[in-house]
This record gives C-alpha cells, structure tokens and sequence, in this order.
C-alpha cells in the first residue's frame, strides 16, 4: 500500500482521548488494564492511523503565514466538498450556496431539531441509538421516541417500516433523525431501504436530518446512497450533514459541514446555527478539509477502507470460530462492531458489567453497548493496525470468552 496502516502508533499525551482518557471517566470510559497489560484502544471512535499528509501540508502551509484574522471560506473550500461529494457518492448539481459550515455534525443536527420541533416534542430514530443523539436531544428536552431495528434472516438489520409509520402517526411526530450508515450497527443502506424510509416522511410530513458522517468509510463493495438522491422530494424535505473529521480522523479540529437544498430548511437551520456566533469555522479546519479533499485523500480512503474491511473480516471470522454464544452482524460501513453478547453471558452466568470488565482488565478498551441501547451489547474500534486487532481477539480468548 502506498500509505501507512501498520505502525503502532505512540499517541499517549497526544491529546487523544482514545488512550489517555482509559480509566479517568467512570462510566463512560474504560477502566485502566491491570498491571502487565497495555490499552489497546477499542472504544472512542477515532482512528489508530496516520492520517492522509495532505492534511499536515495543507496546515502547515498556511501556518507559514503569520497572521490569523477573520476570514470567508475560500471557493476551493467549497469546490472541494463538490468535486469530493461527486466522485464519492455521484452527486451533481450540488452549488456553494447548498453548502454551510458547522462546528460539528452533532451541533447541526440539534440546530435543524430546534428548527423545526419545540422541547417536549417528540423525534424519531432508530434504535440501537448513537450516544450523541441520545445526549444531545434528552439535553435539549425533547422526547426520543425509538423504532427498533430488526434482524433479518441473514442477520442483517432492517428498518421496520410499519413501526415508523404507527409511532409518527401516534406520536404526531415532524422531525426524524436518519444514521446513513448507521450507527452502531453499521448498516449501509441500500436505495430501496432509503426510498421506503423517504415515502413514510413523506406521509406524516417529516423533515428528514440525514446524519452521513459515516458516508466515506463503505466496506466490501457496498455503496453510500445520498438521502437526498432518492428522490425530488427527499432532496427537498431532508438536512444533510457531512465531515472530513469521521474519515480523516480529524476531530480535534472541528469542521463539518451540511447539504441542504431546499431554501426554507436551509435558511432556518442557518438561522439557528448562526444566532449564537459560536457556529463559525476554525481557518486551520479549513484548509485541513482542503487537504484532506484532495487526490491523495481519495486514494488514501480507498486503501483505508480496505485495510478495516481486513480487519473486519478477521474479527467476524473470529468470534463466530472462537465465541460460542456471542452474536454480531457484520457491519457493511463504519470501523464499528456491534456486539451481541446476550446468550454467551446468560449461559455463563455473567453480566454485562462483569464481561466488560474482564477486557478492560486485560487492555482490551471497548465501549459499553448499553449507551447504545444494546442492553448486552459492546462496541468495539477496529480501526487500529491488523497486528492489534489480532492481540485484542487474542486476549478475549485466553482471558475473557472461557
């Protein structure tokens, strides 16, 4: 390959939560390994790999220039998310007035809620649920109303449509938050799955807030289908939000962005975005994304998502040949693993809490699953170099799975 996805990687007073968080945020973070074991970072979801050096360029180049005032976004910033949202996901006609800048994506979809639903409102999503939706929407007081997904006959999980459709019905629900590609549980949607999604929107009047940051990580051929693509009216009734930060693992700069074509959602979300003042871009995030967006990056996202599709393979492989009891449906996007662990504990006579712990003791630094809405659940990063993945499976096996 022509980038690097081996090298292990120091990142330990590197401003990385991912490793020098383990052990100080009781209940949300991992409790330190015990002596004789090190973290193998499994929960934050970022990435154990260099990113693309385009991205350093690009900062390191502007930083050459002493002076940091305000500024506009630049059209190469903008004729950069058109050309990458085009050769990605086969958009066309998308214009910089579509585009709008956002501190996150997490801040743009609550600025859409508040656009379009009062607290104490009710907002559909699907479960299990992203932490960040969770938080975020209970913080703001709005009521989370859940339509679970289900498995298929080939393990595959699937949107309940009749649910959808009773509980905006009952509900008298507006606003519907979309994960494409879902998270946690990895699903890439496929176009038939989005346009039926789209069709009971439709029906009970929903605007649709499309959460696609995951949109770039698509594993084993599948393809990222555009919310807004599926139809005239999808592109009108949905707000789309997007981030190098997911694929380039450049969170710690801040920088999203969102696709709304439809004027009126368009300048309300503006609107609410903007009140605050808080909502303006970081100069360096700009030219990270400029970075990050160019040629180089396309190739590296290529070789990125074959390296986790790797490590997926071996971790799915894995558990079904060494985990008698323990259940996971092998995700089709994302670097996440969602994982089943309800019959392994109940046949052991285990807990959730006892089963978690007994990784953390051992290194393996994976995140609890009920936060998620998995009640037996745990979610583990796999975008760390094949060569941990491998000790982390390696000491599940000894230590934890017995």
């Amino acid at each position: 390959m022509k980038y690097d996805f081996t090298s292990i990687v120091d990142r330990h007073g590197k401003d990385a939560i991912a490793v020098d968080g383990i052990g100080r945020t009781p209940g949300f973070a991992p409790d330190a390994p015990k002596e004789g074991f090190d973290a193998i970072p499994m929960w934050v979801a970022d990435m154990n790999f260099p990113t693309v050096p385009t991205v350093a360029e690009e900062m390191i180049k502007r930083a050459g220039h002493p002076l940091f005032g305000y500024f506009n976004p630049t059209e190469e910033y903008f004729q950069s998310i058109i050309q990458w949202q085009e050769k990605r996901n086969g958009v066309t006609g998308l214009k910089p007035e579509h585009i709008g800048y956002e501190n996150g994506v997490l801040g743009g979809v609550m600025s859409a809620v508040t656009s379009f639903a009062a607290p104490g409102d009710g907002v559909l999503l699907h479960s299990p649920t992203y932490i960040g939706f969770t938080n975020s929407l209970e913080n703001g007081g709005f009521k989370i109303v859940h339509s679970p997904l289900k498995k298929d006959e080939n393990g595959v999980w699937r949107m309940d449509f009749e649910d959808m459709d009773r509980k905006l019905k009952e509900q008298k629900i507006h606003v519907a938050i979309f994960c494409s590609p879902h998270n946690p549980c990895g699903r890439v949607w496929e176009r038939w799955e989005i346009e039926k999604a789209m069709e009971v929107y439709r029906a009970n009047d929903c605007v649709v807030i499309s959460d696609e940051i995951w949109s770039d990580i698509i594993l084993d051929g599948h393809q990222h289908i555009p919310t807004q693509s599926v139809s005239e009216d999808a592109r009108n009734r949905t707000a789309a939000f997007y981030a190098p930060s997911k694929t380039f693992n450049l969170a710690g700069l801040v920088g999203s962005y969102h696709i709304i074509y439809n004027s009126c959602l368009r300048d309300r979300i503006v609107a609410k975005g903007g009140k605050s003042h808080y909502n303006s871009m970081n100069v360096m995030s700009m030219h990270a994304l400029t970075g990050a967006y160019k040629p180089e990056g396309h190739e590296w996202v290529d070789e990125l998502c074959s390296v986790i599709s790797q490590n997926v393979d071996y971790a799915c492989t894995y558990i079904k040949e060494h985990f008698e009891g323990v259940e996971v449906s092998r995700p089709q996007g994302t670097y996440m693993l969602f994982v089943d662990c309800e019959k392994w504990c109940k046949t052991h006579g285990k807990t959730i809490d006892e089963l978690e712990k007994a990784g953390w003791d051992v290194g393996v630094a994976w995140q609890d699953g009920r936060m998620f809405h998995g009640p037996y659940s745990v979610r583990m990063n796999l975008a760390l170099p094949l060569e941990r993945v491998k000790e982390a499976f390696d000491r599940l096996n000894k230590y934890v799975f017995r």
